[in-house]
């Protein structure tokens, strides 16, 4: 056993999303959303690198050495699969570990709406799921892909940096690929994608222009195609991959995405305030002929009102699905203001003024 593992157990047992290791200061654990420090010596950095380096193999040892930052996947049987980083700091190396869950919560259990696991039988197209950082994207899409692998009979392929959530072939057959490990990029594992006979195939993160160009067109021609970015909204979703094409090209890729693309869901997590754990809200973007039209024509500030009028087609506002969740006792008047688009809105539940004196 790693001498690592004894901080992954304790991560788990305290139910723990994040475990923080950094030369020159005690171990943290982010739960619940807030960062809590353990009760532990302060780590040196000879002793946390010699910890470090006995879960990763030569080759990422080597990457982190050359370049200051790595990422991977690490699991201990029986317990849970971790997605670590290792970067180098002021005082010397640091390790950051996401927790994967060994079992894959379903569309039910995480109390999503029930269009989203209706997502999971779309014949093609493309379903964009976004929201910042930690706010729950990989949980939700591998609950998808798991309603797509116990009700279809298809082919599967994910293409993550690194490997997550681990999927068994249900009715599917399910091939999962690491970046760095069973591919050079998300693009070039993408392109051989298309030639490995795949019905669904799930990219991590678009991270580049060759990504979304590949995905869009994917999407285009017949294939389903479930990816991630790192917006807070369907409209910015739609403006931020339509910007970061040249500007020649952007009236070609707005027609291409308005023809593929099926679905934006933009995500926030909360912390409860009911009991202990969170919660998410969702925003949902069905694309109706409506909606497509309006990505067509450029108009995507008109989004929004669309979402209001496609109540009937499971759209939701994000707003809508945060003022909900306070209505209902489950968040705070202060995180839902801080999370929310329109601040107006929720500025009469704050009971004090707002934390970040930019948004007035």
């Amino acid at each position: 056993m790693a001498k690592i593992d004894a901080f992954f157990k304790l991560m788990h047992e305290q139910n723990a999303s994040d475990l923080h290791l950094m030369a020159g200061q005690p171990p943290a654990l982010r739960i619940h959303g807030d960062v809590e420090r353990v009760k532990y010596k302060v780590l040196g950095n000879d002793e946390l690198r010699a910890m470090l380096y006995e879960i990763a193999n030569e080759e990422k040892v080597k990457t982190f050495e050359e370049t200051g930052d790595v990422d991977f996947g690490y699991e201990i049987p029986g317990l849970a699969r971790y997605r670590a980083n290792f970067f180098m700091q002021k005082n010397g190396v640091a390790g950051v570990f996401r927790e994967i869950p060994s079992t894959i919560v379903s569309c039910q259990q995480l109390g999503l709406p029930p269009v989203m696991a209706k997502l999971a039988g779309l014949p093609r197209g493309l379903v964009i799921v976004t929201g910042p950082t930690g706010s729950g994207k990989s949980t939700t899409l591998a609950a998808i892909i798991d309603e797509a692998n116990r009700t279809r009979t298809d082919h599967i392929i994910t293409i993550e940096d690194p490997i997550e959530f681990v999927h068994k072939s249900h009715g599917c057959l399910v091939n999962q690929r690491e970046v760095g490990l069973h591919t050079k990029s998300f693009s070039s594992a993408l392109r051989g994608a298309l030639r490995e006979d795949p019905d669904i195939i799930l990219v991590g993160e678009m991270r580049d222009l060759e990504t979304m160009r590949l995905a869009i067109e994917a999407a285009s021609t017949g294939h389903l195609v479930f990816s991630t970015l790192h917006t807070t909204s369907a409209p910015k979703t739609v403006d931020r991959i339509v910007e970061v094409f040249p500007h020649e090209e952007q009236g070609q890729i707005r027609s291409t995405l308005s023809d593929g693309v099926r679905a934006i869901i933009s995500q926030a997590l909360f912390k409860r305030t009911d009991r202990k754990g969170r919660v998410p809200a969702l925003e949902i973007l069905i694309a109706t002929p409506a909606v497509r039209n309006l990505i067509r024509e450029g108009k995507s500030h008109q989004i929004p009102s669309a979402i209001q009028t496609g109540r009937k087609f499971g759209m939701l506002l994000l707003d809508d699905a945060i003022m909900d969740l306070y209505n209902k006792g489950n968040i705070s008047g202060d995180d839902a203001y801080m999370k929310a688009n329109d601040k107006g809105r929720f500025r009469p539940l704050l009971k004090a003024p707002p934390s970040d004196f930019t948004e007035v």
